[in-house]
């Protein structure tokens, strides 16, 4: 039997964080748990209230977030909040998969635009690896707002 994952970001401002993510893999924040969202409710400002009502500090309410594929198949993004700088690659990264069954010049193509998208969105391009058939496809290396590496794929 599989085992269902989640994926944990360790980050500074896990709010910021989550947004980026969001916007980037087309997941949305959850609502509080017992709270339902009217149509086009800000998630962030029901937790916000939610928080407040339980009593936490405002100082205190971005010290986690989280994402959820609204499909229902992808993995749960956690974001929880540290106070050490990123100071190294990282062991484990994401590959989003931006073009999908293209090959040659329009799988290029692709990633270029979804690392435009990306970039007015707070990440940092970092290399492109061109195409080397029949072993690589091209990819893009990226960074989220943090430093956190990721890939174009």
């Amino acid at each position: 039997m599989s085992r269902e994952i989640q994926i944990t970001v360790d980050a500074h401002d896990p709010r910021a964080l989550s947004t980026f993510w969001r916007e980037a893999l087309g997941y949305i924040h959850p609502g509080p748990p017992g709270v339902t969202l009217a149509a086009g409710a800000d998630p962030l400002a029901a937790w916000d209230e939610f928080l407040a009502g339980l009593g936490i500090p405002e100082d205190q309410r971005n010290t986690r977030s989280a994402l959820e594929d609204p499909d229902g198949r992808g993995p749960r993004v956690f974001f929880q909040q540290v106070p050490e700088d990123k100071i190294t690659k990282n062991r484990l990264h994401l590959d989003l998969r931006a073009a999908p069954g293209l090959r040659g010049p329009d799988r290029m193509s692709a990633l270029e635009a979804e690392c435009d998208r990306l970039v007015a969105l707070g990440a940092t391009r970092q290399q492109l690896h061109d195409p080397a058939p029949p072993m690589s496809a091209g990819h893009i290396v990226m960074a989220d707002p943090e430093g956190n590496e990721f890939c174009l794929d």
